[in-house]
């Protein structure tokens, strides 16, 4: 069956009630993210000398510290460039005894191991420099053990003015359980105890975090990716917090970490955009297909079933059309990240398999999110297989086909802004094959997959079009395809490829 969904700019009309649109960058971005511990461990840094982490490049542990740091991402920014990279969103960065971070102890101090705020300063201005942009994690739901409030309760217990800070249901309080002493008796994110969660309810708390929010802004960083956003139910919370934000810097980007499709949260109150994972399941569903078992697989709770190519372009119909289109193209398209395994674990190995998702990330509506290291092939299971040093010391181990590839998208990305804004239309969707073309102000570019393992020739119908005859260029090769009387000329697929076509529609086909 051909299969044709047409998305226009009435999808918009929510907007008229919004009080304000996504930042205009978002939609020309290329993020990556980075796990700081993990990325790089700077040439100068008096830790890498002072303190006894283990071996970059070590099997990663749940608890073990590498050394990364905020200057050795600034020694990387050439790489970062030449790779496309625009934004930058760091996993947390306040100091903590996690190597991940997520257990604060003090929002307002960037860790020590990763330099300090004087290091995020640096990184700021170099990054600043080359037209970048960083964006830092809000971890607002919970903290650490070793958060100043938390600690001070623990210390002076119901005696402590920063009681009310948590909702603590009997004393002495227990932070660390053992079978003597029972679970933890106040809440905890998961029932961790060194996860106490803040209580957000507090008017002292909320202008807590606020403060926080608006004093990195005010030092310079581009936005908030908002942690597990759905667990902190106060009402009105959110929108006062996107109000303080847009107050700092009205060009701030705020996105939601959010598994599922995010209904009401992007309706111009809270986020401009979302942590859109569902673009990555059913890219390894459609594409990987056949490296899934027949029962499919789950990620944090999201059946990922195989999915035939009907299937598939009904569910990308269906995940275009949640949000009004503005906030389609300032979410994060996701393939893996921290929480999850590395996309070339999932898909089974099939090379094949990830250069196609890649592909479908990087000509989709929305902003693509490269996880540190997925360029050049780093694999691994779930947490903390999934968190491994970058291989900065052992290139050889570096899939350099998959780096020249995934340059060559986000160079094509950057270079046509008809796959940055454009409207989607999908024009097929059988056997193993996918395709659509993303249109804007007479641009188009045509994309056409082939998951299978046999070449094809595709024979498509410029649905919704306006011009009869007109000409693309092949991005890759150069080379000529023409559309006459609406139908364009028959498209040669290899096996586990995609052509890309771009051009406009108002130019006559060549003789």
């Amino acid at each position: 069956m051909e299969k044709a969904m047409l998305v226009t700019d009435d999808v918009s009309t929510s907007l008229a009630f919004s009080s304000q649109q996504p930042p205009n960058w978002v939609q020309d971005a290329v993020f990556y993210q980075i796990f700081p511990d993990r990325f790089r461990r700077s040439e100068g840094s008096l830790a890498r000398k002072e303190h006894a982490f283990q071996p970059w490049g070590s099997p990663p542990s749940r608890t073990g510290f590498q050394g990364g740091d905020l200057d050795g991402i600034r020694e990387k920014l050439d790489y970062l460039q030449e790779l496309g990279v625009t934004a930058l969103y760091l996993n947390p960065v306040f100091a903590s005894a996690a190597n991940h971070r997520y257990h604060t102890y003090d929002y307002y101090t960037v860790d020590p191991l990763l330099g300090g705020n004087d290091a995020l300063r640096r990184l700021l201005d170099d990054v600043h420099a080359r037209g970048m942009r960083i964006v830092l994690d809000a971890v607002f739901n919970h903290v650490g053990r070793g958060f100043w409030a938390f600690h001070h309760v623990c210390e002076s217990m119901e005696q402590s003015p920063y009681r009310d800070w948590f909702r603590i249901r009997g004393y002495p309080l227990r932070p660390y359980t053992t079978p003597e002493a029972g679970n933890c008796n106040y809440e905890a994110w998961w029932g961790l105890p060194e996860l106490p969660k803040l209580n957000v309810d507090n008017p002292v708390v909320q202008g807590y975090l606020l403060d926080v929010a608006r004093h990195w802004i005010d030092f310079g960083i581009d936005g908030w990716r908002l942690d597990v956003p759905e667990e902190i139910g106060t009402p009105g919370f959110w929108e006062q917090f996107r109000s303080v934000v847009k107050g700092a810097s009205n060009d701030a980007y705020i996105v939601g970490e959010l598994w599922g499709t995010g209904r009401g949260w992007l309706d111009g109150d809270r986020c401009d955009g979302i942590t859109n994972y569902e673009l990555g399941r059913l890219a390894l569903g459609f594409f990987a297909r056949d490296s899934l078992p027949a029962e499919g697989i789950s990620i944090s709770g999201y059946a990922v079933p195989g999915l035939e190519a009907a299937a598939f372009a009904g569910r990308v119909e269906k995940m275009l059309k949640t949000h009004a289109w503005e906030y389609a193209l300032a979410s994060l398209n996701y393939l893996d990240s921290h929480d999850m395994p590395r996309i070339h674990h999932l898909a089974g190995g099939d090379a094949g398999a990830v250069r196609l998702m890649l592909a479908f990330q990087m000509t989709m509506p929305g902003a693509p999110i490269i996880y540190y290291g997925t360029e050049v092939g780093i694999t691994g299971a779930g947490d903390p297989a999934c968190r491994k040093a970058f291989p900065w010391h052992q290139p050889e181990t570096w899939d350099h086909d998959l780096l020249s590839h995934v340059r060559w998208l986000v160079q094509l990305r950057r270079e046509h802004e008809v796959l940055r804004r454009g409207y989607c239309i999908h024009l097929r969707a059988r056997d193993a094959v996918f395709a659509f073309k993303r249109t804007w102000h007479g641009r188009i570019a045509l994309v056409v997959f082939n998951a299978g393992r046999s070449d094809t020739r595709v024979q498509l119908t410029n649905v919704g079009g306006t011009v009869e005859h007109f000409t693309l260029t092949d991005a890759r090769d150069s080379s000529a395809l023409r559309c006459i009387d609406g139908r364009f000329e028959p498209v040669h697929v290899p096996g586990r490829d995609v052509r890309i076509f771009t051009g406009r529609e108002d130019r006559p086909p060549s003789a």
